[in-house]
């Protein structure tokens, strides 16, 4: 068992972690999941010795193997198949020692050793393992040092998981995979036969793998049992109680005060109003649990285009002359959403690259509406943002000309008001920077919105409010991600990047992954287009994507509705029980108008929720249908 007892660490001053506690069960698969710069990188420091603590302990049982990916990716002249090998170090000791051991008894010894640790069939791991990740048998043969940074720590997280450590533990294991690679290490991870411990803001992953989940909140642990959905559920009702808590809390220390005012002058009453004061002192607040308010993302929306937005009538692009995608046929409108799926590598970049006019058509042909706005988002920009400048200067330099209203009214659609605003950039959380870079190429309220794995710094609830955004802004989406959650929330349509073009892609997420693993393949009718049975399966499939497009859209107007009236109701609340924070509109009502508007708005919630629940089960129902 892996035991976290009373854990404190500081970092410049401020305590991270602040006697945080949990014992983690033995060959237990969990999942550490907060918000971003909530602390989780810090505790895994702390677990693998890299931070000293400042107070409590970790305790693991005497022998145990920890295993984690260190920062630097390996390089040099060795292959990935010789990396990963290696990364079994009892076995790389032991064959080098009997090659040169003359003792027959010890060698007797090394080689039964050998066999109790499966080192002959080792190899055919390694490559299985290199395999799942993206390295066929010629790529796994190549020199370190002709990989890009991302390939290099694949071969990294191979060489982990091929060393089997009893306690693993991965950061986000996930960043640097394409969905193909991704589904394999989910499928790896869950049967992993020893204890896994994982930072991931996937959802799919953590509901697929893992069977805790460990919330780190304000420096403090929480170990909940079942997996992400799980989580929620119990949070949500968690949170809920502690409001109520806090709420009733309220009242009572609005009691006492007026009692202490009232009799603390009048000698009959002195001694029970100073007993009541001592009460009042000593209670403490019970803290309702709230998110970060400034967690947001709003698109602005764009004046209308006629349609089409962009054409590609057998268009080739790449570089240097060398094609990369040919025969390019597509089209894009002001409302389509749409998700390029292919292996890293097959050209999902190179077309929105394309798409952006970054590269232009070296054959066939791309027209484009002349009035048409570009937001294209990649990691880089997240990367290229200036450490020593602030949001406020970053927009204002991209806004030319703007009023300084106008600039710090796109930075506040993203969170970036009052303080944050000014703060340096290099003070900011991965995730507070992808916000930023996502404010500056949507500040002029683009018509065709290109995103290339904008979820890589964001956390699960601010991936849930990326998708919301994505669901009410005006303007078209092409969405390049390995979140499955986000592709089957945001998008209408699929487009498959394979064998050097682009082409439709008939189905959803769920066939798409039925075909990425092998199940549920084209039926050989005559039709070529991967992922498609005959014209009766394809006419069959877009009847239902229109059907789960109209119920999709109504669930997420619910989930719209039901949000603002859950901040209506706690708006009410607060004016009722702190009237000195209520808010301006709210805090001149009576306390019984108050109450009337508060049961009419809990009253609309409730009908709001029903009808949720009745749209997400016609969803479901959909869905299953069309799986059927």
């Amino acid at each position: 068992m892996l035991t976290i007892s009373n854990l404190t660490v500081r970092l410049g001053g401020r305590d991270i972690l602040a006697g945080a506690s949990a014992a983690i069960p033995p060959r237990s698969k969990v999942g550490l999941v907060g918000r971003n710069g909530a602390g989780k990188s810090t505790l895994v420091k702390t677990l693998i010795g890299e931070l000293e603590p400042d107070g409590g302990s970790v305790d693991m049982p005497r022998g145990c193997r920890l295993g984690y990916i260190a920062q630097d990716a390996p390089s040099g002249t060795a292959t990935p198949f010789d990396t990963v090998l290696a990364a079994d170090i009892e076995r790389t000791s032991l064959l080098a020692e009997s090659e040169t051991e003359t003792d027959a008894h010890r060698l007797g010894d090394i080689h039964e050793r050998l066999i109790a640790i499966d080192a002959y069939t080792a190899p055919a791991r390694a490559a299985r393992i290199l395999s799942g990740l993206g390295f066929d048998e010629v790529v796994q043969a190549q020199p370190l040092d002709s990989f890009s940074g991302g390939w290099k720590m694949r071969v990294a997280l191979a060489a982990l998981l091929f060393s089997e450590p009893d306690v693993l533990l991965l950061d986000e294991p996930s960043n640097h995979l394409d969905l193909e690679a991704t589904l394999w290490l989910e499928n790896f991870l869950k049967s992993y036969p020893a204890t896994l411990l994982v930072i991931s803001h996937e959802r799919d992953l953590l509901n697929t793998v893992v069977d805790h989940i460990l919330h780190l909140q304000a420096g403090k642990l929480t170990l909940y049992p079942g997996a992400y959905d799980a989580f929620e559920r119990q949070r949500a009702e968690r949170a809920a109680q502690a409001a109520s808590f806090a709420a009733a809390q309220d009242v009572q220390r609005a009691k006492l005060a007026d009692y202490v005012a009232r009799n603390s002058a009048r000698a009959s009453t002195a001694r029970q109003a100073q007993a009541r004061a001592k009460m009042l002192a000593k209670m403490q607040p019970i803290a309702a649990l709230s998110e970060d308010p400034s967690l947001s993302f709003d698109f602005p929306d764009p004046d209308e285009l006629r349609p089409p937005l962009i054409t590609l009538d057998l268009a080739s692009v790449g570089y240097a002359d060398k094609p990369v995608l040919r025969r390019l046929n597509l089209r894009i409108d002001p409302d389509d959403r749409l998700a390029l799926l292919g292996r890293n590598g097959n050209g999902k970049t190179t077309l929105a690259r394309l798409l952006a006019a970054q590269l232009p058509a070296m054959e066939g042909a791309m027209n484009a509406s002349g009035r048409m706005r570009i937001g294209y988002f990649t990691q880089y920009q997240v990367e290229e943002l200036a450490g020593d400048a602030t949001p406020l200067e970053h927009m204002g330099r991209a806004m030319p000309g703007a009023t300084p209203q106008a600039v710090r009214g796109q930075l506040g659609r993203f969170g970036f008001s009052g303080g944050r605003a000014t703060a340096q950039v290099g003070t900011l959380s991965g995730g507070e920077r992808a916000r930023l870079a996502l404010a500056l190429v949507t500040r002029h309220a683009p018509h065709l919105l290109i995103l290339d794995e904008p979820t890589n710094h964001l956390d699960v609830d601010a991936r849930e409010a990326l998708v919301q955004a994505l669901n009410t802004y005006k303007g078209a989406v092409i969405l390049i991600s390995h979140d499955r959650h986000m592709v089957e929330l945001a998008v209408d349509r699929l487009v498959l990047v394979d064998e050097g073009t682009a082409r439709p892609f008939d189905g959803d997420m769920s066939d798409y992954i039925d075909f990425v693993l092998g199940r549920n393949q084209p039926k050989g009718d005559g039709d070529k287009g991967k992922g498609g049975g005959g014209k009766a399966d394809r006419k069959a499939s877009a009847q239902l994507r229109e059907q789960l497009r109209g119920v999709k859209k109504k669930v997420i107007d619910a989930e719209a509705k039901i949000a603002k009236l859950t901040a209506e109701v706690s708006a009410f609340d607060q004016a009722m029980f702190e009237p000195a924070r209520a808010r301006a509109d709210l805090a001149k009502l009576s306390m019984g108008e108050l109450s009337r508007r508060r049961g009419e708005a809990a009253s609309s919630l409730r009908d709001i929720e029903a009808s949720w629940m009745e749209l997400s089960e016609a969803y479901e129902t959909a869905m299953a249908n069309g799986a059927a």
